[in-house]
């Protein structure tokens, strides 16, 4: 018996996990659909919500930070029974920010945020 490890090609590695045409077969199974891009910003900042994501946004936030973010999860599940991650809680605060922006331009919440020293 050899005690070499056999390690997956990387064929293996990098296949497509669904059919180039979209439809689901047993070995992928199918996700929610996403939102056109163009119907998302003409229909107002709608978060993506629980579907795969295709693109990934790396960002830094302070101890202090991430103990908020993990507080007011807890919190929403406490108080509300939502189970949600710290993504899609992002997401959410992103989208209201977004919305709050096109909304109101320059007297916006993010506006006034940013122009703060």
């Amino acid at each position: 018996m050899s005690r070499r490890v056999s390690l997956p090609a990387a064929d293996d590695l990098f296949r497509p996990t669904a059919p180039a045409d979209g439809t689901a077969t047993a070995e992928s199974p199918s996700l929610p659909e996403t939102t056109d891009a163009s119907a998302a910003s003409t229909a107002g900042s709608t978060p993506s919500g629980r579907v795969r994501h295709d693109e990934k946004m790396t960002i830094y936030v302070t101890a202090d930070e991430l103990l908020d973010i993990e507080h007011t999860r807890l919190m929403l599940r406490r108080s509300h029974g939502l189970a949600v991650d710290r993504g899609r809680l992002v997401r959410e605060a992103v989208a209201i920010a977004l919305e709050d922006y096109e909304k109101f331009g320059d007297d916006s919440v993010i506006v006034q945020r940013l122009v703060q020293p």
